[in-house]
């Protein structure tokens, strides 16, 4: 199953087989009752471990590892299931993941921090550091700042493609953005996107005069003792108890994923990390801003900046079927907003080929939660984070895990319903305008460069970026691709005088060059 472009790297919220392997036990003291006296009493771990394991269960889940804490306290901090399925390996609570989306915070935080050094401003020109990234609309460019390029609100979509598994670097996606015309009027909107952290990240160097995966382990990793924290998977290699990632086949079994690599340093998603790492990060963010010794890391001010709102996002469709007791969602620099049953929740998720992640914060309870799995655009992570909310707030127990299974499979034959009602209008028999070979040439796209189509077996080919598609006729000048990463999307050719003028692919009108 391919993953979603659209939720590659965020999650808003967030087959029954028995779960191999069994929790490994690597600390957990009871929780302690936050100060305020409405608090619960305390829970023993053996409560939370049941809605750990139960989660794995209902999602098939092969491991994950889960950091709660209260405060300075932990309230447990353990793995469950294992490293890779069918190996005896456990996920331990120092069990390495790629932390995707979540490392936007660690964006953010740092340039908290440079503001506080009076090194830059929020609402600093991007120009004045980054000269070399506009964007295609000259009145938005003019207007742009570091504050807009960190809660998508530039008018730019995701444009995931740009940088997923992409043979150019950063720099390059950098300046190919610069061609995207713009989806939505210049904060006027809400579209997720990774491209305008990246630019982020340039400012931070620029600004900083220091790369930005130094100034992350100089400024965030090593005050805080987040010894076994990476930046690229390269690093990640390197770690002897590292997850390794899953997905589901169109069979609805789970298989081991391929990793993804980030071998260069990337603001918006290459950190990767451990449940008892990211215990000391959450703490870090609960206490606003102390490190472990006591010092003030970061002002509250700017800390707290990152996490009000500065961008709407509408409570509607799947956004509202993912939150169902939530009157609002907003982002703020790096973080979610939302409230949970009156609770209010600042949270990321992040998701990359077979991992999702969840770190969230309820501020008012002093509670901090991390939720790391290895399998691919799983709603474990969304399910157990409420579970655990509502447990360790005192709140009614609910279903989650049955009520995200019911979205997961709403919105699964939503998707049939869609293809089922295109291959239904469609006719087999309407041959080609042209023969294959009129098919094949070199087309090109302003941003998202050339796309090469040659003939393999007598069918037309695709290529681009590191991507090959086989196609097959669909019907007429459409083609479908024959499995792989954009397997089944239709790939229309636009055909004028006798010769192929331009074909769609990935969202994008490449034209004949």
């Amino acid at each position: 199953m391919k993953p979603r472009i659209a939720t590659l790297l965020l999650a808003l919220s967030p087959s029954l087989l028995p779960l191999s392997g069994t929790p490994s036990s690597d600390s957990g003291s009871p929780p302690s009752a936050p100060p305020d006296s409405g608090s619960p009493p305390p829970l023993p771990p053996p409560v939370a471990d049941k809605l750990v394991t139960e989660a794995l269960r209902a999602w098939d889940v092969p491991g994950a590892a889960v950091a709660v804490v209260r405060g300075e306290d932990d309230l447990l901090l353990k793995g469950f299931g294992v490293r890779r399925r069918g190996e005896p390996a456990p996920v331990t609570a120092d069990t390495v993941f790629p932390l995707a989306s979540c490392t936007k915070a660690f964006t953010t935080t740092l340039l908290a921090m440079l503001v506080d050094d009076g090194t830059l401003t929020w609402d600093d020109p991007v120009r004045k550091w980054l000269p070399e990234f506009r964007l295609s609309d000259p009145h938005a460019d003019a207007l742009l700042t570091v504050r807009d390029l960190l809660c998508h609100r530039c008018g730019l979509a995701g444009h995931d493609l740009l940088w997923y598994r992409a043979p150019w670097g950063i720099d390059e996606v950098l300046r190919r953005a610069t061609a995207l015309p713009l989806e939505y009027p210049f904060r006027g909107g809400y579209r997720y996107s990774s491209v305008p952290f990246l630019a982020a990240g340039r400012v931070i160097e620029k600004a900083a005069r220091q790369p930005w995966d130094k100034l992350v382990r100089s400024r965030l990793c090593e005050p805080l003792g987040m010894t076994a924290t990476t930046l690229t998977t390269t690093a990640l290699a390197a770690a002897a108890d590292r997850a390794t990632g899953h997905r589901l086949t169109k069979g609805g079994t789970v298989e081991v994923m391929p990793p993804y690599e980030l071998p260069e340093a990337n603001p918006a998603g290459s950190v990767n990390s451990t449940a008892r790492d990211l215990a000391a990060w959450l703490k870090f963010h609960l206490s606003e801003g102390i490190a472990p010794d006591g010092r003030r890391l970061v002002s509250v001010a700017n800390l707290n900046e990152t996490k009000t709102p500065h961008n709407v996002i509408r409570l509607e469709g799947l956004v509202k079927a993912q939150n169902p007791d939530t009157v609002q969602v907003s982002y703020g620099l790096g973080w979610l907003i939302y409230d949970h049953r009156g609770k209010k929740v600042i949270s990321h998720g992040g998701m990359i080929d077979g991992f999702r992640v969840q770190i969230t914060l309820v501020p008012g309870e002093k509670l901090g939660i991390a939720v790391l799995a290895n399998l691919h655009d799983t709603r474990m992570n969304a399910a157990l984070t409420n579970a655990l909310i509502d447990l360790y707030c005192g709140l009614p127990a609910r279903d989650w895990n049955g009520y995200y299974r019911k979205v997961t499979a709403d919105e699964a034959a939503a998707r049939q319903a869609a293809v089922a009602a295109r291959d239904k209008a469609r006719d087999p028999l309407r041959p080609p305008s042209i023969p294959p070979s009129g098919f094949a040439g070199t087309y090109t796209h302003p941003a998202y460069g050339v796309a090469t189509v040659t003939l393999r077996d007598g069918q037309p080919e695709l290529a681009w970026s590191s991507f090959r598609c086989r196609l097959e006729h669909y019907s007429g000048d459409t083609f479908r691709v024959v499995d792989g990463f954009f397997d089944d999307q239709l790939v229309p050719f636009t055909v004028a005088q006798g010769k192929a003028t331009a074909v769609q692919f990935a969202g994008q009108r490449f034209e004949r060059r």
